[in-house]
């Protein structure tokens, strides 16, 4: 099936742009950006699953001790350029360099006209993938860039206009096969339980850093990643040959909520040769990923719920703050400390299952109390 784009020379493979992956089901294209300051938080993501023929999107907020959602999901258009659903829009203005979010959602408290501008060149993850026993759990890529916002933003009785104060974020566009929408019935494998990522993009004024590592149960990862990132001029290019990331071995210490999976604070280390030291994580506010699908009881990714169907929902931060399954993949907004450098940042984390240096044994046990100091 032809569309607009088979108009342009972008071809991977014989077979029209419409049709992507072999047909496999979990195949997905997705945006994904949040934005913050100390006391707010903000997210939107939206995904397009080519062969289970859905778009979804979320724009979630958290500010003044609530975290608000809207939701939207129908059917996939033809056209890829149509990046819209419901209340929820991301348009491409230029191509790695800057977007526009529009959101109007005023029956769910929610607003917004923003404009990501891009601090850092695309950063490509290395190529995430892993099995399951035989079956292919995951096979993707990630770019992650560090950017600020202008705009307006409304979230309830509050309103926010971002114009020269410095509102950091970032922009992840991934794509590939990840889990999405009902799985198909099959025997469980050894492990496919367990989880345990952690993703943290840092902003200082003068350069930003990026640390990613998944981890099995044993704590050895199997995709990790770290990287200084300088900033870019106007006239700097944001894609192309070059590779001006400094690509680091970071290693992290999280210091986990007692009876919880979240942290308390964090610290990521630079390898020893590199003389680059500590980057210390202080938490300021936490953003449950829920919010924007992940894991979401009703709203979960790739989920069929007719041509159209928008919803919304509020609730107060202090009751998510839980082992329940929905709730422990979050990101929070980390205050970051790097020698003489201030700077804020994410660190999200999302651990299920076991993970022996965190000290979690069961599917979904809270991490142990610290051990006394003397």
């Amino acid at each position: 099936m032809l569309t607009p784009f088979d108009d342009y020379p972008v071809h991977q493979t014989a077979l029209p742009i419409a049709h992507a992956g072999n047909g496999h089901p979990d195949q997905y294209d997705r945006f994904w950006f949040n934005g913050y300051t100390e006391d707010l938080y903000f997210a939107v993501a939206l995904g397009i699953y080519p062969n289970r023929g859905v778009i979804d999107a979320a724009f979630s907020v958290v500010s003044d001790g609530l975290q608000r959602s809207a939701f939207a999901s129908g059917r996939v258009p033809l056209d890829r350029t149509a990046t819209t659903i419901g209340p929820i829009t991301i348009q491409i203005v230029e191509p790695l360099r800057t977007n526009r979010i529009v959101v109007d959602a005023p029956e769910y408290g929610l607003g917004a006209d923003l404009t990501f501008r891009t601090r850092t060149a695309a950063y490509e993850e290395p190529r995430q993938t892993k099995f399951n026993g035989t079956r292919l759990f995951t096979d993707m890529t990630r770019a992650s860039q560090l950017g600020s916002w202008t705009g307006t933003l409304t979230a309830g009785e509050r309103t926010e206009t971002f114009d020269g104060q410095r509102v950091y974020g970032t922009k992840d566009r991934s794509w590939g096969i990840r889990p999405a929408g009902l799985p198909a019935p099959a025997a469980p494998e050894p492990g496919a339980g367990q989880l345990f990522f952690l993703w943290a993009p840092v902003n200082f004024d003068d350069v930003a850093v990026h640390f990613m590592t998944f981890e099995d149960a044993d704590g050895q990862s199997w995709a990790k990643t770290g990287a200084i990132l300088p900033l870019l001029n106007d006239t700097d290019p944001v894609y192309g040959p070059q590779d001006t990331a400094e690509h680091v071995d970071i290693s992290h210490a999280i210091n986990w909520s007692p009876g919880l999976r979240r942290s308390d604070g964090a610290m990521l280390t630079f390898d020893a040769p590199s003389g680059y030291g500590t980057i210390e994580l202080e938490p300021l506010l936490t953003f449950r990923m829920k919010g924007a699908g992940y894991f979401h009881p009703q709203w979960a990714h790739g989920l069929w719920h007719g041509e159209l169907a928008v919803g919304g929902e509020c609730a107060d931060v202090a009751e998510l703050d839980n082992l329940d399954f929905h709730n422990i993949h979050v990101q929070q907004v980390m205050r970051a400390t790097w020698g003489d450098r201030s700077g804020i940042g994410v660190l999200e984390q999302l651990a299920i299952g076991p993970h022996a240096p965190s000290g979690f044994t069961d599917l979904l046990d809270g991490a142990p109390a610290h051990p006394p100091r003397c």
